[in-house]
């Protein structure tokens, strides 16, 4: 076995948007950082969420007040970090008459226009959808509705560019790299083995794994750990677009639960999501039939056009770690995340449970504040900085978007317009790195399709870990919505074909 000579401040396992933002923050404050992910960044739960920045309206039914203010506050700080992938949304609250009355929707609104300092959201109103074109596609007895602020961010993207910035500023990023045990050393600290053989030493160790933190408690720490996660089964559809405005729907079920109708990637409807506790292999989470059926009735109830199960052009499931508090029913479980700290009886070990993406910055700084004093004193920046330094490509202001599409256009003449709009929601700025150098379309390299160029992919895997075309077409980017079986399976014999780095280059600027 060769041993990694180097000592580092903190190991992560678990390369979700939890693990990522621990690695990006802790790298920024000077600590060694060593991420171990079994598979693709952001591939588990991370990639599986309806991918909003959102307070979360409906845990004030809960009482969870703290958690909301937290994740309202965060709303314009990630927007103004990575405004790229994060921009505002509207969503439109339908009043049905046999369920929450009007009086409490707009106590609720005005607890959450108002509980997070909101500063560059637009404020909720009152909508008469008789007359509100957003009330077109609604059945006619909708008749009352409420307009708010939340965000869209791209959930997948959002944990990359932060496992990017985390490299960028010596964090040792490593993917697809299987931790087999950690064991507490006799003079302090970890060493923990990889299962190529591998193993490094690390001062402490966070348990960031998502679904299968159990499991590394139990299997990799050999911890006889209480089952403190309760798992539970999120799922979306994917229709073709259900109406033609730009703004989402959040809809009461008959079962008082809440889903959306979001506006997806220009073409599509995006509908979720489910509660289902889940039982087994995160990694085997499927929708069911009975999940298709539930998001096809709900959204039915609401919309003038049926959505119908045949109408389902992809959908995909998650399962959520969520603390386990007791709850009655799965979406009564509180979506706060717990942080467990052991270090009474050696080197520290900080686990993490449940938690949302649009409080993972805020999680990262609660991790860090009670590690670090189990660590040296740190070196770099202050704490809090993550919230002020753009996450990669987003070094623009948050209404800059328009700007950097024309420079794009301006600079890449030869570009199709979408196809610069895609690349400046996907890279920010880096978009004009991964074009640099080409004057005609024929330099980009191949065209797999949907705007999918050789130049694309090989940024891909240079700089943001790319190794399989699901990784690029469902994660990276969601154009396998636009390309065939034969377009997908190019991209792959291209990647196969392609040496890939260990360790992606940090890309010139």
């Amino acid at each position: 076995m060769v041993l990694d000579t180097q000592q580092y401040d903190i190991a992560i396992i678990g390369g979700g948007v939890n693990g990522c933002g621990i690695a990006r923050d802790a790298a920024g404050r000077g600590w060694s950082v060593f991420l171990a992910e079994m598979g693709d960044l952001g591939g588990g739960t991370s990639a599986a969420s309806t991918k909003l920045v959102h307070g979360g309206l409906r845990y004030l039914e809960h009482y969870e007040f703290r958690l909301v203010r937290e994740a309202l506050l965060e709303r314009e700080v990630l927007w103004g970090i990575a405004p790229h992938i994060i921009w505002p949304l509207r969503f439109v609250l339908p009043h049905h008459r046999g369920l929450r009355p009007a009086w409490l929707l707009r106590l609720g609104l005005f607890l959450y226009d108002h509980l997070g300092g909101r500063k560059r959201l637009p404020a909720t109103r009152s909508l008469d959808l008789r007359t509100d074109p957003a009330g077109a596609p609604l059945k006619p007895e909708y008749t009352r509705g409420f307009e708010y602020s939340d965000c869209w961010v791209e959930d997948s993207r959002l944990v990359v560019l932060n496992a990017r910035d985390a490299a960028d500023r010596g964090a040792a990023i490593r993917p697809r790299t299987r931790c087999t045990t950690a064991e507490r050393e006799a003079g302090g600290g970890w060493r923990l083995t990889l299962a190529d053989g591998s193993a490094i030493r690390a001062r402490a160790l966070v348990n960031a794994a998502g679904p299968w933190v159990g499991e590394v408690l139990r299997g990799v720490l050999r911890q006889n750990a209480p089952a403190t996660v309760r798992l539970v089964q999120g799922s979306h559809i994917v229709v073709p677009r259900l109406y033609d405005h730009d703004r989402c729907y959040i809809f009461q079920g008959g079962d008082r639960r809440i889903f959306f109708a979001i506006p997806y990637e220009q073409d599509f409807t995006l509908i979720g999501t489910t509660d289902l506790d889940y039982q087994g292999d995160p990694a085997a989470a499927r929708i069911s039939p009975a999940e298709v059926a539930y998001l096809c009735a709900g959204a039915s109830e609401y919309f003038r056009r049926p959505v119908t199960e045949d109408m389902v052009v992809w959908s995909y499931s998650g399962i959520r770690p969520l603390y386990d508090d007791g709850a009655g029913a799965a979406q009564e479980a509180t979506r706060d995340y717990v942080l467990k700290l052991e270090a009474d009886t050696g080197a520290p070990l900080l686990s993490v449970f449940g938690g949302k993406i649009t409080t993972s910055r805020r999680l990262a700084e609660d991790a860090l504040r009670r590690l670090a004093p189990h660590l040296p004193a740190p070196g770099g920046l202050a704490a809090g900085w993550t919230g002020r330094h753009p996450l990669p490509g987003g070094d623009f202001p948050v209404d800059g978007i328009e700007a950097l599409v024309a420079e794009v256009l301006q600079r890449h003449p030869f570009l199709a317009p979408a196809q610069a709009r895609r690349l400046v929601r996907a890279y920010g700025t880096r978009a004009l790195v991964l074009l640099a150098g080409a004057a005609t379309a024929a330099d980009l390299g191949e065209d797999f399709g949907a705007g999918l160029t050789g130049a694309e992919l090989r940024y891909l895997v240079r700089a943001e870990w790319a190794a399989t075309a699901e990784d690029v077409v469902w994660r990276r980017s969601k154009l396998g919505l636009r390309l065939d079986p034969a377009q997908i399976a190019a991209i792959e014999a291209a990647l196969q074909a392609t040496a890939v780095s260990a360790v992606p280059a940090a890309p010139a600027l």
